[in-house]
């Protein structure tokens, strides 16, 4: 089943239940989608699916640690709400053990020894670990084993 087949069997059923936080957070994944497709002039693939998934939480733990710099405790919360949400539909997150193992195989393969090649080694490895790894951890990861 696609991403976006589970989105709308998710969205009846949270129309149903009135679940008004849920039905917004889907609503707003499957309008990213619909843009997505349209921009690109063709359906999603599941990568592309995926790709659109991780930028929207992305984006809200972006917004999440501004609004908890800010102090604004209620929207905290009511994006800590959505990422779960969200979470929910991304593939199974590798462990920092799985991320790191992945990271010296890469680092093996290319044969980098420095940090002027990490660009390299991140080109190699984030196809591996799209959506299944934060970003973040896998550079401080990568620098880490370069270092």
């Amino acid at each position: 089943m696609s991403l976006n087949d589970r989105l709308t069997a998710d969205m009846k059923v949270a129309m149903k239940n009135k679940e008004k936080q849920k039905l917004s957070v889907i609503r707003m994944v499957k309008s990213s989608l619909q843009n997505e497709s349209i921009k690109l002039g063709h359906d999603l693939t599941e990568e592309e699916e995926l790709t659109v998934l991780t930028r929207e939480v992305k984006q809200r733990k972006d917004s999440l640690q501004e609004f908890d710099k800010a102090g604004r405790s209620d929207l905290v919360q009511n994006l800590d709400e959505e990422l779960s949400i969200l979470t929910a539909y991304l593939p199974k997150q590798l462990s920092e053990e799985e991320v790191e193992t992945l990271v010296q195989q890469v680092i093996a393969e290319t044969g980098a020894t420095s940090k002027q090649e990490m660009g390299k080694v991140m080109g190699a490895l984030m196809p591996k670990v799209k959506g299944k790894a934060d970003g973040g951890l896998v550079n401080r990861l990568v620098q880490k084993n370069l270092s």
